[in-house]
Parts: C-alpha cells; structure tokens; sequence
C-alpha cells in the first residue's frame, strides 16, 4: 500500500491526514508489518509550484527519509520508492541514498522510478523538462550499474560517465529491484525494456489487459525473457460494511466478495496490487488494514 500522510493530493487523502506526522506513520507501518503486507510505498516531489498546490497539496515527504525512518521501525515489509522521480538527480547521489537505504533495511528496498510531471520542479533543479523521458532512460542505465555490486562502479552515456569512484556501502541484495511506474504508451514501453516491474499510474480494470498484453509484446521484441513483477492499483476499499458514505466507486463488503473481486486482477496477469482503504482516522484505517490481512489477503493468494 501506498502510506498515507507522506503525500496528500486532495485526489486520494483523507481529511485527518491533515494532522497526522511522524507518530502516525510509524504506526500505520507496523501494523502493515503486522497484517502481512508485502511493502510499504512513498512518494517523490521536491517542491509544488502554486498553480498545482490546491490540488496536490505542498505536503510531499522525502521517501528516502520516510523509508528509512520506517525500516528502523519494522522487520519484514519492503520499502517502495512510488516513484522517485530520479531524474531529478545525478545517478550517483540517487545511487549513494538507495544503497544506504537498502543497507540499513537488510535489503527491503524496491526502488520504483518515474518521468515526473512537474515542469516546475525540474526548471527549478536545472533539468530538461522536455527531455525527461530520455534522461530517465539513461539514469536507470546509470543506476543499475551504481547499485550494483561493484564497489567502484562504472557507466559511461551522453548525460552521465562515471569510473573509479567508490561508494560503500554497498546495496544489501545483489541486484535492487527496479520498478518503472507510469501508463503512457512511453512508460509501458520503458518499463518493459527496462523495468524489473511495472506500476500502472491508476489505470482502471476495463484497460488493464490491453496494457498488459502491449508490456509483454515491448518485452518480446526486445528479446527479454526474464519474467517481470506487474502491478495494479486497486479501487478504493473498505473491509465489511460501512456506516457512513465511502464513495461511489469503492469495493466494499464481506471480505469474501471483495477477494473474488480483486482476484480478477491475477486473471488479467496482475501480480501484486496495490490497495488503499478509506478511513476517517489513523486507528479505522489500521482496523481496516487488519480485517484485509487477516480476512481477505488468505482468499488472494492461491
């Protein structure tokens, strides 16, 4: 699940995310350590410009802080950067932090990257805006070579060269997962050519096959054959029946309505999906989150 707090576009926060911080955070992860989840995610935005705030809000938590924060705090769920928009950033710098993280967290880190979409942010930091896709594709070149397991990693492309550099420590696993997020017609494409995974950008069920079948086409042509990790966000949910108004489109109920549901994602070739509850405080959400752990999850995995 993506955590709550750390990111409050008015899209998907609830309104007591306003008053929640550090103590609630830390909370929210243990109890998903608890329930069985698989990761936890945080999201990447360096500074939101005026014209988008009212949407998106300015709160946007740094998710190598927040992730680390949480690994301190927890044994077994994975830390998912969704997504880190690393272009942003010189590979290196972005390698030196994932690798500490990874470290730190005995090697719970997915690191999931983004194009961004925020002119702003890049005019800001002196990045191309109109150029990201391609400095995206090379960064992750770059950082599949920083993250390795050479201690003096070594990468040369049009942006970016680098030899004869040591960075330790280094990452806990031999190879990080790298998840690439996004549903444009470039970003399916990248994530197959690229991408150890895929994190749709909300696309809804009706379009997901489609989507799927042009990933794996994308795969295929390049002559990969590894498998790849794809992933879904879900509709809204809310485990059992609600008293007050959860919205039009959220999946609600008994807990085994709500399982064959969300099994029809592993029936469109779905792997792990992503899920969100609705909830009117840090304690209805951690109750939530107990009821899907303890009383749907067993129905999913099959």
């Amino acid at each position: 699940m993506q955590l709550p707090v750390q990111s409050q576009s008015t899209i998907y926060a609830e309104p007591w995310e306003a008053g929640a911080g550090a103590e609630d955070l830390a909370e929210i992860a243990r109890a998903a350590d608890r329930a069985g989840f698989a990761y936890l995610a945080s999201c990447d935005h360096v500074a939101i410009p005026r014209r988008l705030a009212g949407a998106m809000s300015t709160v946007w938590y740094d998710p190598v802080a927040t992730l680390s924060f949480l690994a301190g705090i927890t044994e077994r769920v994975l830390l998912l950067s969704h997504v880190a928009v690393v272009g942003l950033r010189h590979p290196l710098a972005t390698a030196k932090q994932y690798a500490t993280l990874d470290h730190l967290s005995g090697g719970r880190l997915i690191l999931g990257v983004g194009a961004g979409h925020v002119a702003e942010e890049f005019q800001a930091l002196g990045v191309d805006f109109a150029r990201r896709g391609a400095v995206l594709d090379e960064t992750i070149d770059a950082l599949r070579a920083a993250l390795g397991t050479e201690e003096y990693p070594e990468f040369a492309g049009q942006r970016f060269s680098f030899s004869g550099l040591g960075q330790r420590p280094r990452p806990a696993q031999p190879q990080i997962p790298l998840w690439v997020g996004g549903s444009s017609p470039a970003a399916v494409r990248r994530a197959a050519v690229r991408g150890d995974g895929w994190l749709p950008q909300g696309d809804p069920r009706t379009e997901l096959p489609a989507q799927i079948a042009k990933l794996r086409a994308y795969r295929q042509e390049a002559g990969i054959t590894e498998p790849i990790e794809i992933g879904a966000i879900t509709e809204p949910l809310y485990v059992g029946d609600a008293t007050w108004e959860v919205g039009r489109r959220t999946l609600s109920g008994k807990p085994d309505v709500i399982a064959e549901s969300l099994r029809a994602y592993a029936a469109m070739g779905v792997h792990q999906i992503q899920v969100r509850f609705r909830s009117r405080s840090r304690a209805e959400l951690i109750d939530q989150m107990a009821a899907f752990g303890a009383d749907v999850a067993s129905h999913l995995n099959t």
